[in-house]
């Protein structure tokens, strides 16, 4: 099944200054962002993005200080105007709306979570969660049910009565975050909406935005100038450069195939092991027999392709376990079938296992089977080919 777009960016740039034509004719000729803010006193925020959010993805904007990740996430929303360009949310022009109708699509199909939390200091939690709500002009009761679901969605249940000043700085985001979710919004902008937590508490918000993408599976436009962060929480990933996008692509892309010197650099020093996942350095199952076939035949394929064990397999390629060789040949004097011989314990991996995880057990058990949720075999890892993925290059 296609993937739906939900937002689509179509030549978007943003100049920030009095003569923003003569910026952007300025970038045409190949000036640099510096030169044109020097010539012109202009400040060049982006320039000419084309790329697509699909639906129910984090997608993830980094970059370092003054990229324009910051602008670009405004600029989905119109609380800054692009200069040119179009911002299609579901095929409707954010740029061309009207303000009522720019207002209903904020309230009904946007929810923001920022850095600094955002919160009403003199309002309870319940009281701060349920603010869209009341925006909308949605009946206290209704709007304090939608609220309380949203608090417990983000394991902040028993504090709905608490003062903003009474949570710790964790807590406070996950109030921001249930505010966001109350309304329940088709798509959720998050401005560097953890960089200002500890790095436990950190960790701790990341894998409840993973957990909580898993249950309601919302569109995430997530911004942020932390490149762990972003392998952690991006299905893919735009790497900015001065207004620029300079690479667009999943984790494992970035990390593996960076597109120029800057993103090289930038990946430099990832602990690697961390991104990329099992499906990333599996082989292909070659060769494998089928549970129906003979161990003569198991004997055969495994004399001729120089292996001590094959993977066993049904008609639809579905695990059932695996043969060695010694037991094949003692089995065959036996006259003994594969099922009689078949060892069904294989040590087996999901695809999208990292491979920090996959190392203990490749050290002691190798190959290891990749198969999905139905157990189909897709692949199998070995370990040289999990040690060669982590070498770095010179």
């Amino acid at each position: 099944m296609e993937e739906k777009t939900k937002i689509e960016i179509k030549d978007v740039s943003k100049v920030f200054g009095k003569n923003p034509k003569k910026a952007l004719g300025l970038l045409e000729e190949g000036l640099s962002k510096a030169d044109i803010l020097e010539k012109t006193g202009n400040n060049v925020g982006l320039y000419k993005l084309n790329f697509e959010i699909k639906d129910g993805e984090i997608f993830v904007i980094m970059g370092l200080s003054g990229s324009g990740k910051s602008t670009l996430l405004r600029c989905i929303n119109r609380l800054i105007e692009p200069t040119v360009g179009e911002i299609l949310i579901d095929g409707s022009d954010v740029v061309k709306m009207k303000s009522e109708t720019l207002r209903e699509l904020r309230r009904n199909k946007l929810g923001m979570v920022f850095q600094n939390f955002g919160l009403i200091p003199h309002r309870s939690v319940l009281d701060n969660v349920a603010y869209g709500l009341e925006v909308r002009g949605i009946d206290k009761e209704e709007r304090y049910k939608k609220a309380i679901e949203a608090i417990e969605n983000v394991g902040l249940k028993g504090h709905e009565n608490s003062s903003i000043s009474e949570l710790s700085g964790g807590m406070q985001q996950r109030v921001g975050l249930a505010r966001a979710l109350a309304t329940d919004p088709d798509i959720l902008l998050m401005d560097e909406a953890f960089s200002a937590l500890d790095p436990l508490i950190r960790s701790e918000m990341q894998d409840e935005l993973l957990a909580l993408q898993d249950r309601m599976q919302k569109t995430i436009v997530f911004v942020s100038h932390d490149l762990d962060e972003a392998l952690k929480l991006g299905d893919r990933i735009l790497l900015m450069n001065e207004g620029k996008a300079v690479q667009i692509g999943t984790a494992e892309e970035i990390l593996t195939e960076p597109a120029d010197d800057y993103v090289a650099k930038f990946v430099a020093g990832v602990d690697r092991s961390k991104v990329l996942v099992a499906e990333a350095v599996m082989k292909r199952p070659d060769p494998v027999i089928s549970i129906n076939s003979t161990l003569k035949v198991a004997v055969q394929l495994m004399r001729k392709h120089g292996i001590s064990s094959i993977y066993v397999v049904d008609r639809n390629k579905i695990l059932k376990g695996f043969v060695t060789i010694d037991e094949a040949i003692e089995g065959m004097k036996a006259g003994k079938t594969i099922d009689d011989v078949m060892k069904k314990d294989s040590e087996t991996t999901s695809p999208d296992t990292p491979l920090n995880e996959l190392i203990p057990i490749i050290e002691s058990t190798s190959p290891v089977a990749v198969v999905d949720e139905r157990k189909k075999l897709l692949g199998v890892v070995v370990r040289g080919s999990v040690l060669g993925a982590l070498a770095m290059e010179e």
